[in-house]
């Protein structure tokens, strides 16, 4: 079993990467504010255009999957994603793919 382990900055990354490819923007021009909540768990902030857009989290999963096939090359769908609140690291993601 290989695990892969996103941190904050590859999460904000993969989510400018993914709104840029779906806006035709350039990534630099897409600013993330990642969030937790007890009742609604993990989403994030998206700032484009001067509009926020509040992706919940399969949006996150699908910017993690984006990243995954464009960026790694990667298979996105046979890998197993879970997002994870740590206190020291913050809001992390593990990429699980079976052997």
């Amino acid at each position: 079993m290989e695990k892969i382990k996103f941190d904050e900055q590859v999460l904000i990354n993969a989510i400018c990467l993914h709104v840029a490819s779906k806006k035709q923007i350039q990534p630099h021009e897409v600013e993330v504010e990642l969030m937790w909540d007890e009742e609604y768990g993990f989403s994030a902030e998206v700032y484009t255009m001067g509009r926020k857009q509040v992706f919940v989290e399969i949006n996150l999963i699908e910017a993690i999957r984006y990243y995954l096939e464009t960026q790694l090359q990667r298979n996105p769908y046979s890998a197993g994603i879970e997002l994870v609140l740590d206190d020291e690291e913050g809001i992390l993601a593990y990429v699980t793919y079976q052997s």
